[in-house]
């Protein structure tokens, strides 16, 4: 497969040591790699070698739409198929399981096939959906209750680590139940020690020996699966998990592997979250007034009465509800993009599956295609000389002129493999960032400036930087509402909060 570059193929990109040059350059500059090499080599297309591989890198919004359009030629469910072999670590026969029709060039069968079926249906916006961003959001409401100081007292607690305890608990509850495997601490800790070392498993030498913790820890938390199969967890869970089991059940995959599956399924639904939760948070609350006018965006939805303590006196309740919140919140959701663009380092991944041309370069066979979302979100002939900086306005409908089209917004990928989660994960951060802004106030612990964490050790699997290290706070609660009671609802709307272009095609 790999060999000399040919002329038809995209240009090479240079690098100053031969062999290698890249591989140390990936190394040192992580996600922002393929940043500096776009600058460079100033093409929409280009050639990366490696030792033993050879990569096509994607630069322009135009030519990832011309990928898109190719989704058998450029396909992706073969590179999930891999990814599932090493990463979960399933048998021979669950491979060859998910190899049958894995890019569907016989139809909808087959268990790669059906298990993206299942998951499209479980996520797009309807009553399956709100089912379970109905738990998700009680679940946040009810970890705030949790945090929130006593009247007139402080908290001191790592932001990231409180958002990814909670963001676990909430996500994993409302999608497996009320057995939830993660509803034993030290099987989220394991899932955790396992997502951390995703690394070592996927491109290591003998990883049975260099990443020994990261598979002792997913061999952990597959067990606790496979005993919450067992016990008929998944009939009490939510739609998506009965659906993706049943997938699985049908097409003959072992319970070992099911398990094993599942394990990869909570990479989809975790790693994620926190994180952008977390930026989310943190860029809000260090631009200058930016936490003063989201709150008043948000105060003017949300809802106030009189509702009798369990004491029997009167306080007030105060009610948000995440639909009312996407519809008439436009800065916290415009803050929310624009988070997501400054700190999305997802690559989209194809797989070449015949010789193709794509406008006028030659793309071989089994060679991978990449198109990493930095690229777009970095490049200032699209979004203006302030690309590198964090512009909370700059996704409202008033500053559409300013901005470039729709697909410039990649922090979910597009086509084909677009995030099917995005619409249950965008339910979850804004719970939490809403209710948490609404409740609570939040200042560095150490009483200085705001300072934002390292992110060069972000995983491989990470859509979203990781901080390097945790952001101390300390909190307390909002003026004037010691005595605030709080709930949170999701009511049925029509209308869907378009995202990315393809919500506006309404393809789902």
């Amino acid at each position: 497969m790999f060999g000399g570059h040919d002329p038809r193929e995209p240009p090479l990109a240079s690098s100053s040591l031969p062999i290698v040059g890249h591989l140390v350059g990936m190394m040192r500059s992580k996600f922002n790699y393929y940043v500096d090499l776009s600058k460079q080599t100033d093409v929409p297309l280009f050639t990366l070698t490696l030792p033993g591989q050879k990569i096509y890198v994607v630069t322009t919004p135009e030519m990832i739409q011309k990928v898109q359009k190719l989704p058998k030629v450029l396909a992706f469910p073969p590179i999930g198929a891999k990814f599932s072999a090493s990463v979960c670590g399933i048998s021979p026969e669950a491979q060859d399981i998910l190899a049958r029709n894995v890019n569907g060039d016989e139809g909808g069968h087959g268990l790669s096939m059906e298990s993206y079926a299942a998951m499209h249906e479980a996520l797009r916006p309807g009553a399956l959906l709100d089912d379970m961003n109905r738990s998700m959001v009680r679940e946040i409401a009810e970890s705030l209750d949790s945090l929130q100081p006593a009247k007139g007292e402080s908290r001191k607690l790592g932001l990231y680590s409180w958002l990814r305890d909670a963001i676990t608990t909430a996500t994993t509850r409302s999608v497996y139940g009320p057995m939830s495997p993660y509803e034993e601490k030290s099987i989220a800790d394991a899932f955790w020690e396992f997502e951390g070392g995703l690394m070592s498993l996927l491109v290591g030498v003998l990883p049975w020996l260099t990443a020994r913790k990261p598979i002792a820890a997913r061999d952990k938390v597959a067990k606790a699966f496979e005993a919450y199969y067992r016990a008929g967890g998944v009939e009490k869970g939510s739609a998506l998990a009965r659906m993706r089991y049943q997938a699985e059940a049908d097409n003959q995959v072992p319970l070992e592997d099911i398990a094993r599956l599942e394990v990869g399924g909570s990479i989809a639904i975790l790693v994620n979250t926190a994180p952008a939760a977390f930026w989310t948070l943190l860029l809000l609350h260090s631009y200058p007034g930016l936490v003063d006018d989201i709150r008043k965006e948000i105060d003017a939805c949300t809802e106030t009465a009189s509702s009798a303590a369990e004491d029997g006196s009167n306080s007030t309740l105060k009610t948000l509800d995440i639909t009312t919140l996407k519809e008439k919140c436009p800065l916290l959701l415009s803050s929310y993009q624009e988070g997501l663009r400054y700190t999305a380092i997802g690559t989209s991944v194809r797989e070449v599956m015949e010789d193709t041309y794509l406008d006028g370069y030659l793309l071989k066979q089994g060679t991978m295609l990449h198109m990493p979302s930095r690229i777009i979100h970095q490049d200032a002939a699209l979004w203006g000389p302030g690309v590198a900086e964090f512009e909370p306005r700059r996704f409202l409908a008033e500053n559409k002129k300013d901005r470039p089209g729709e697909a410039c917004f990649r922090a979910f990928g597009g086509g084909k493999t677009l995030c099917p989660g995005r619409h249950f994960s965008t339910n979850e951060i804004l719970a939490v960032v809403a209710l948490f802004i609404a409740r609570l106030d939040m200042k560095p612990a150490d009483g200085g400036a705001w300072k934002h964490p390292s992110t060069l050790n972000s995983n491989v699997a990470a859509v979203v930087m990781e901080p390097d290290h945790d952001v101390d706070v300390e909190i307390t609660t909002r003026q004037g509402f010691d005595d605030v009671r709080w709930a949170i609802n999701l009511h049925p709307s029509e209308k869907v909060f378009a995202l990315v272009t393809e919500d506006n095609e309404g393809h789902e």
